[in-house]
């Protein structure tokens, strides 16, 4: 029995009821999240986007019409209720409200795939095969909404910095990280892939409006299934003309800085329901060049060979000897690196590139840029790329193209390393993997 809303509207959140309103009518709307049923009075939790509250139905004082509808409800069910306030020092925050009507608008079929509740663990899978029910509960409605105040933080932050927010396009004809992981797409008549980024399109914006940023989705096919990786990705992007990677370098760890002291700030009790005790950390940030962490890895019994990327196995030993810590490395091997990463003047083999760790999750990468046409073409010529394929952003060197240096930051990563999570497919409301196409 589904009813139509009428012209019933909202007067209150949850949280917007307080004993103050007592004797007060107010209309809510939410979810069943429990019914308790003593025999003589019942108990429904009511919940909306701001909480919760507690329905109180004292049967002999309700008619026998709203019995019987109230008979009908389940939990997960959306409903409204118009009902007086009502002072209860018993009852959670020590208020309640006592129905006077209520409405049916959304039922929910039991049994249900999980517990919304969370009272009932699921397993992984089965909570994301089942994500909105997944979403109800505290545990993930609360990390969702400390990345909502990261993302809101990070924006707030760049645009005072007076960065200019761009939307650069999906659809592209070349690679901006080198051909490999790329999604293909027909486009009409033409083969085109899904951006991997928006680095070569940033970098010409900054000839415009010389600070840039985007926060955005991007797609890389990489068939690597860990709990780091997925296919479809949150970056945030900046850029900057007349910097150097240190200039950029210190906006990034005075952002996280920010972003950090705003969940703090704002979100107390979803950090309370995570178990998550935030720590603010200082700044500047440590930097340890390539050198110094393959030294390092070397007395924890992990050899790599200069010039070599770091491997998983390698990075999991540096997050126990960097625990709890954001810190950069900087001075790459050039090779390693993608093909806009300046290589150092005195230097070639070394770039201006740094890598921004949280213990073992690479958050970050970044650098100075190529910003002289002849060494571009070189670094794509020695990555085995087509400079035909580069033409549209080639012709941005014939004009004007100033010393420039910029990062993307993999915001998924950055809320996993912050709340402690296993998994990023936890902090990402619909992963997408090999695996993982539906919901």
């Amino acid at each position: 029995m589904i009813e139509e809303l009428g012209d019933w509207r909202r007067t209150h959140y949850s949280k917007d009821i307080s004993s103050k309103l007592d004797g007060k009518e107010a209309i809510v709307f939410g979810w069943i999240e429990d019914i308790r049923d003593l025999g003589k009075i019942t108990f429904y939790t009511l919940r909306d986007k701001e909480g919760v509250i507690q329905i109180t139905v004292h049967k002999k004082n309700v008619s026998k019409k709203l019995l019987e509808k109230l008979s009908l409800i389940k939990r997960q069910y959306a409903i409204g209720v118009k009902g007086i306030i009502k002072a209860n020092p018993e009852a959670p925050k020590g208020v309640e409200l006592i129905p006077l009507e209520i409405k049916i608008l959304g039922e929910a079929i039991h049994p249900l795939p999980l517990d919304p509740t969370g009272r009932t663990p699921a397993e992984l899978d089965t909570r994301l095969k089942a994500r909105i029910l997944d979403l109800r509960r505290p545990e993930s409605r609360a990390i969702f909404l400390i990345r909502h105040e990261v993302t809101n933080a990070i924006r707030s932050f760049l645009i005072k910095k007076g960065y200019i927010e761009v939307h650069t396009p999906r659809i592209i004809s070349a690679a901006a990280e080198g051909g490999a992981a790329l999604f293909k797409i027909n486009y009409f008549d033409s083969q085109a892939y899904l951006a991997q980024s928006p680095e070569l399109y940033k970098e010409q914006l900054i000839t415009v409006f010389e600070k840039v940023f985007e926060i955005g989705t991007f797609f890389r096919a990489e068939e690597t299934h860990t709990r780091r990786h997925l296919n479809e990705f949150i970056s945030v992007d900046l850029e900057e003309a007349f910097v150097t990677m240190n200039d950029v370098m210190k906006v990034q760890e005075e952002m996280i800085v920010y972003a950090i002291s705003k969940v703090k700030e704002e979100r107390k009790e979803e950090l309370e329901i995570l178990g998550v005790n935030l720590e603010i950390p200082k700044i500047p940030f440590k930097r340890y060049t390539y050198d110094e962490i393959l030294k390092e890895l070397e007395k924890a019994g992990e050899k790599i060979e200069w010039g070599n990327d770091i491997s998983t196995p390698a990075y999991r030993k540096l997050g126990k000897l960097h625990l709890n810590e954001f810190y950069f490395i900087i001075d790459w091997p050039s090779k390693t690196r993608p093909f806009y990463i300046k290589p150092k003047e005195d230097n070639p083999g070394l770039s201006y590139a740094f890598d921004l760790m949280y213990e073992w999750i690479e958050i970050a990468s970044g650098g100075s840029r190529v910003d002289k046409k002849t060494v571009f073409l070189e670094r794509l010529k020695e990555q085995n790329l087509n400079p035909n394929s580069f033409k549209f952003y080639l012709d941005v060197f014939d004009y004007g193209m100033p010393p420039h240096a910029g990062w993307g930051l993999g915001l998924d990563r950055l809320i996993m390393a912050l709340l402690k999570r296993e998994n990023i497919r936890e902090v990402v409301l619909f992963p997408r993997d090999r695996f993982l196409l539906v919901p």
